[in-house]
C-alpha cells in the first residue's frame, strides 16, 4: 500500500475513533432502552461510562420487574404495521405523456419494494426507531442483481437492493446537525466477514474478532462493553471479521462529485466520486432514508417514548417491589424472641407452621408475633399515579393497551373520539416514517434514472392484481414528485371509509340527476370499499377502461378502429376526458381523430340498439368528466 493510501487510511481510522466517542453517550441510552424493553430494569449508566446492574440493598429486596414498556412498544409497533405508506408519483403536468411516465414509476417502485420485501424492512426499521429513536433505510445499486447478460449468470443488468441500517452503524460528522443533508459527511460502519471483503473488492484483509454493533474486539467484557452483572442482550461476536468504514462526504471545492472513500480493516479498498445521482437537480448525495421516532432538537438520532418512560418504570418497579416487601411481612409475620429461650436455628429454618409445637425454656418469655400492621393506602394511590403517567408519557391509552374502552364509557360516538385521540400522538410517528418512504421512493426512481439507459423488463402489478410485463427507459421515468395514496392510514381505516362511503351514498351524491351510478363510479366505489377483486363485473370494467386508456394512447400517432365487443359508455367517457385535454385540443388533427373515434363509437351503439342506454349511462359519466 503507498504512502498517500496509508495516511488516508489513517485519516479515516482516526476520525471514526472521534466519531465514536462523540456519539458514546447517545449509544449508551440506546443500550439502556434495549436492557428495560427486554426486562434488564434494574441497570443503570454507572460514572464510569458504560451500562451496568446495580446489586440489591438487602437479600431480602424484591427484585421483579412489572414490564409496562414491553406492551407500550408491541401497541406502537401495531399501529405502525397499519401504515402501508403506499407511494405513487404525481405527474409532472397534465399531458398524457407525464401521466404515463408517473404510472411507469409508481408501477416500479411497487415492483421494487415487493422484490425487496419492503413491508419486512419497515417493520425492522419501526422496531430500530421505536427503541432507540431512529433507524436508516440505504438504497444502492445492486450489480449482482436484476436479469442474467450472460450465460455463466455472474455478469447481471442489476437492480436496487433496500436494506435497513441500524443507528449504531451510522456516524454522522456533526451530531449536533438534524437534517441528513446538511451533514458534511457521513460514515456507514459495519462488520463483514473477510472473504465478503474479498469478493466485492479482491483484497485480502486479515480477520478477527469483533463485536457487531460496538465495533470493538469482542474480547473485552465479552461483548457491548457491558459489566459482566449484565445479560449479554443483542452483542454478537464475530470470528473473522473485518470492519468495513464507508465515509460518504458531499460535494465541495476539492471534490466537486463528492467523496467516496471504503476502508475494510487497514485497507483501502475504494476511494472515488459519490457513486449515485440521487440528490435533487441530478446532483449526488447520500443513498439513505432516516426515520425518527420523535423528533429531538439538535440531535441527529432522534428521540423515543422508551427513553422517556424508564423513569417512569423504574419507580413502578420500586412501588410494586416495596408493596409486595410490606404484604410479605404482614403474612409471614415478625418473630421476636428472647435471647436463649428456644432454638433460633431451627424456627428460622421451619418457620411457625400450623400445628407447630414450640419448645421455650421454662421461665423465658414466649415468642410473640410482632403487629406488621396494614399496607398503607399511599402505595396504591401511588401506583394508580404511575399508570396514569405511563398513558400520559407514552400516548397510549387503555382503548389500546388493555383492548377494552373505559367502564364509564358507552357511546360509541365517545368510543370512536377516544380511538382518534389515541392515535394523534402516534401520526408525529407515522409522518416521519412516511417521509422517509417517500425519500426511498424518489431513491429508486433516480438509481433506475441513472443506471438504466438501455431498454429494461420489469414485472409489475396491475391494477386489477394481474401481473404486467413493463418495458421502460430511463426517458420515462421524468416525474419524481412521490406523494401516498391516503394521508393517513392509522386514523383512515377500512371500516371508517366504508362507513363514510355508505353515508355518502344515503345522500345520493354518487348518482346523477336520474338516480344512477354510472359503472364507472361502481368500480370505484368497489375499490373503496375494499372488495376491488370480488366483483366480476369489476374486471370487465377494468378491461375496458385499460384499452380504452391505451386507445388513448396509439390516438396521438394514427386513427384506430373501434371493436364491437367494446363497452361504449366507457370508452366514449374515456375518449371524452382526452378530446378535452390540453395536448389534444392543441393539436387539430389529433383533436379530429378522437372526435372521429367517439363518434364511431356512437354509431356502433346505435346498430346494436343501445342508444337509450347508452344516453342513460353517458349522463353519469359526462357529470364526472
Amino acid at each position: 500500500m503507498s504512502k498517500v493510501e496509508q495516511e488516508i487510511v489513517s485519516a479515516v481510522l482516526e476520525d471514526f475513533k472521534k466519531r465514536q466517542e462523540a456519539r458514546r453517550p447517545v449509544e449508551l441510552n440506546w443500550r439502556l432502552n434495549m436492557n428495560f424493553v427486554m426486562g434488564n430494569q434494574f441497570s443503570e449508566i454507572s460514572a464510569r461510562g458504560d451500562v451496568e446492574e446495580y446489586d440489591r440493598q438487602y437479600f431480602w429486596q424484591c427484585r421483579e420487574v412489572y414490564n409496562h414498556i414491553a406492551p407500550i412498544l408491541e401497541t406502537r409497533l401495531s399501529k405502525l404495521a397499519r401504515v402501508k405508506a403506499r407511494a405513487s408519483v404525481r405527474p409532472a403536468t397534465p399531458d398524457d405523456a407525464d401521466r404515463a411516465s408517473a404510472e411507469v414509476a409508481t408501477k416500479l417502485i411497487s415492483a421494487v419494494c415487493a422484490e425487496n420485501s419492503f413491508s419486512a424492512l419497515m417493520s425492522e426499521a419501526n422496531v430500530w426507531s421505536e427503541v432507540t429513536g431512529c433507524a436508516f433505510y440505504k438504497v444502492t445499486w445492486d450489480t449482482e442483481k436484476g436479469m442474467a447478460l450472460s450465460a455463466d449468470g455472474r455478469l447481471r443488468e442489476g437492480d436496487v437492493r433496500i436494506t435497513v441500517c441500524p443507528p449504531f452503524e451510522i456516524f454522522p460528522e456533526n451530531i449536533a446537525v438534524a437534517e441528513l443533508d446538511m451533514q458534511p459527511s457521513v460514515m456507514h460502519v459495519k462488520v463483514m466477514g473477510s472473504e465478503d471483503v474479498y469478493r466485492i473488492w479482491k483484497k485480502r484483509v486479515q480477520g478477527k474478532t469483533l463485536n457487531v454493533f460496538s465495533f470493538d474486539n469482542a474480547d473485552v467484557l465479552g461483548g457491548f462493553g457491558y459489566h459482566a452483572t449484565v445479560p449479554k442482550m443483542v452483542a454478537e461476536a464475530r470470528e473473522d471479521a473485518v470492519l468495513v468504514i464507508e465515509k460518504y462526504e458531499m460535494p465541495t471545492e476539492a471534490h466537486p462529485e463528492g467523496r467516496l472513500v471504503i476502508v475494510a480493516g487497514d485497507a483501502l479498498v475504494h476511494d472515488g466520486p459519490l457513486p449515485y445521482l440521487n440528490g435533487e437537480d441530478g446532483k449526488r448525495g447520500y443513498p439513505f432514508a432516516k426515520q425518527v421516532s420523535l423528533a429531538c432538537l439538535g440531535n441527529f438520532f432522534g428521540s423515543c417514548v422508551v427513553e422517556r418512560i424508564i423513569p417512569v418504570q423504574r419507580a413502578y418497579n420500586s412501588v410494586k417491589n416495596r408493596k409486595h416487601e410490606f404484604m410479605n411481612r404482614i403474612a409471614m409475620g415478625v418473630l421476636a424472641v428472647e435471647d436463649g429461650s428456644v432454638d433460633t436455628e431451627a424456627l428460622e429454618e421451619e418457620g411457625l407452621p400450623p400445628g407447630k409445637i414450640l419448645v421455650y425454656r421454662q421461665g423465658s418469655t414466649p415468642p410473640v408475633m410482632l403487629g406488621a400492621g396494614q399496607v398503607p393506602a399511599e402505595f396504591s394511590r401511588e401506583e394508580e399515579k404511575l399508570l396514569n403517567e405511563f398513558v400520559m408519557i407514552s400516548g397510549v391509552s387503555e382503548v389500546t393497551t388493555y383492548s377494552q374502552v373505559p367502564s364509564n364509557v358507552a357511546s360509541g360516538r365517545a368510543i370512536s373520539l377516544l380511538l382518534e385521540q389515541d392515535d394523534t400522538r402516534i401520526s408525529l410517528t407515522a409522518d416521519s416514517l412516511r417521509e422517509a418512504v417517500k425519500r426511498v421512493g424518489k431513491h429508486i426512481i433516480r438509481l433506475y434514472k441513472q443506471f438504466s439507459s438501455a431498454p429494461r423488463i420489469k414485472r409489475v402489478t396491475g391494477e386489477g392484481g394481474e401481473v404486467e410485463v413493463l418495458r421502460f427507459t430511463a426517458n420515462d421515468l421524468a416525474s419524481e414528485d412521490v406523494t401516498f395514496d391516503t394521508l393517513n392510514e392509522i386514523e383512515d381505516t377500512l371500516s371508517a371509509r366504508r362507513a363514510m362511503v355508505f353515508d355518502l351514498l344515503d345522500l345520493g351524491l354518487f348518482a346523477d340527476e336520474s338516480g344512477v351510478i354510472s359503472s364507472r363510479t361502481k368500480t370505484k366505489l368497489l375499490e373503496i370499499l375494499g372488495f376491488g377483486g370480488w366483483e366480476q363485473s369489476r374486471d370487465a370494467d377494468e378491461a375496458h377502461i385499460a384499452k380504452a386508456e391505451r386507445e388513448n394512447f396509439e390516438l396521438a400517432t394514427r386513427d384506430v378502429t373501434p371493436d364491437v365487443v367494446d363497452d361504449h359508455a366507457l370508452h366514449i367517457a374515456e375518449h371524452t376526458r382526452l378530446c378535452v385535454s390540453a395536448p389534444c385540443e392543441k393539436d387539430e388533427a389529433f383533436h379530429e381523430r378522437v372526435s372521429a373515434h367517439i363518434n364511431k363509437h356512437k354509431e356502433l351503439a346505435a346498430l346494436s340498439g343501445g342508444v337509450s342506454e347508452l344516453e342513460k349511462r353517458l349522463g353519469g359519466e359526462q357529470d364526472e368528466i
